[in-house]
């Protein structure tokens, strides 16, 4: 492994500096003391910094030796926000806020950007630019759509932009990337079925909504099933049915809510079709009501294929061709997503290990839970800084000191399908 020396040497200082991000979260559009401190780092390391994109979002810029007169640059981005939910772990750098916690590790992952921002500053060892972006609200808020709207890419023209996310369960020290689709998009639907309630034991004098909805339920899988390409990934999540105020009433609605999760907008047009027509049909045939509404939320997160490749050399170069893993695509959403519909770029995996490393904490335990995304027990793991700002540092360096290919940019976008919004 070719860790950077200087960033080595201050990992204790990185340390600290991560788990005071994690013991004070804020969550979407609410990051004012993180960008603060975000800000007050750059700037005392002398990179240009501008505030308030997408509400609370910083990007901050290093220009290289040639002051940036080649024009070259790329974007390199970490998100801040926390969640809404209370943290299990009693170590000294728990939350000090009650209902909000740092358990997906974008503490983490703004300490490895702003790690590879002050050797960047400190060293400017590259010609053209690099955009340090801190994006607030990945957690639900868009904030990679807020600061886009706020003119990211027309303030700071790049040429391509890349984003990492840790990942548990994979060993510390292992990177991952690979092309093509390797999160998926995150859409919700709320049904409404309206039918005519009256006594449980006069089922005859009404129409009940609850049979209904249990016939939904089951008919939307085999949209999974036989609507569907086998090898199109898709899921259906019927995650909430809330019906009725008495066990002997037949309620007048019963309301069903959820979660469509694909890789492709291909695969989300047919299976949102095909949700209202069997919503229309079964209500119809049942003599029922109904009101449907379908919400998508972050698309998918495509790599493009020249992007991802150039990242996977970086990658060997640094931990070499053992710990350069291919990427298990998931079907959790990441509104990096937005980004890289609008530049060509890759999103890649940096393991987490196992949660081990939690028993390295004096003053306090993890309560011995899964170290896993979004839970009450996660933490991030501070050996992974130096090794994700390296990768930050490294990639820079060789994407600026490189000539990429002439593309047609429409082309690229091509291999996308257009922003639909939330």
């Amino acid at each position: 492994m070719k860790l950077i020396e200087p960033i080595l040497a201050q990992a204790a200082a990185l340390t600290e500096l991560r788990r005071d991000i994690h013991a004070h979260p804020e969550l979407c559009f609410e990051e004012e003391r993180t960008a603060a401190l975000v800000a007050e780092r750059l700037r005392h390391w002398g990179a240009e910094v501008h505030a308030g994109l997408g509400r609370t979002g910083v990007v901050g810029v290093v220009h290289g030796r040639d002051g940036g007169k080649s024009g070259r640059a790329l974007g390199l981005r970490a998100d801040m926000d926390a969640l809404p939910m209370t943290e299990f772990n009693t170590f000294a750098h728990a939350s000090t806020l009650p209902g909000k916690m740092h358990a997906c590790g974008h503490d983490g992952h703004t300490a490895m950007l702003l790690a590879a921002g002050q050797y960047l500053a400190t060293e400017r060892d590259f010609d053209g630019s690099v955009y340090l972006i801190f994006q607030p609200a990945e957690e639900g808020g868009g904030g990679a759509r807020e600061m886009i709207g706020d003119g990211l890419f027309t303030r700071f023209p790049m040429e391509a932009v890349f984003g990492m996310h840790n990942w548990p369960g994979v060993p510390a020290g292992v990177l991952a990337v690979s092309s093509g689709p390797v999160m998926g998009s995150s859409n919700e639907f709320r049904i409404t079925i309206t039918g005519k309630g009256g006594h449980a034991a006069m089922p005859h004098m009404g129409t009940d909504p609850v049979p209904i909805a249990c016939q939904l339920v089951q008919a939307f899988q085999t949209i999974v099933s036989r609507n569907r390409k086998p090898v199109d990934a898709g899921v259906i999540s019927v995650t909430m049915i809330h019906a009725g105020e008495a066990n002997n009433v037949i309620p007048d609605a019963c309301e069903l809510q959820g979660t469509v999760r694909t890789f492709s907008f291909e695969t989300l047009d047919l299976i949102e079709r095909r949700m209202r027509e069997i919503t229309e049909g079964l209500c119809a045939a049942f003599g029922a009501s109904h009101r449907f509404e379908f919400q998508r939320n972050y698309p998918p997160t495509i790599n493009t294929a020249y992007e991802a490749e150039f990242c996977r050399r970086v990658i060997v170069e640094l931990v070499g061709e053992a710990k350069a893993l291919p990427q298990e695509p998931s079907l959790g959403a990441e509104d990096f997503a937005y980004m890289l519909q609008q530049r060509p770029g890759a999103y890649c995996f940096i393991g987490n290990g196992d949660g081990a490393h939690r028993g390295d904490y004096p003053g306090g335990t993890h309560d011995a839970g899964p170290c896993t995304l979004h839970n009450p027990h996660y933490d991030f793991n501070d050996a992974l800084i130096p090794l994700g700002a390296s990768y930050w540092v490294r990639l820079a360096q060789a994407w600026l000191a490189h000539t990429p290919p002439p593309r047609d940019r429409g082309a690229v976008q091509g291999l996308q399908a257009p922003d639909r919004g939330l």
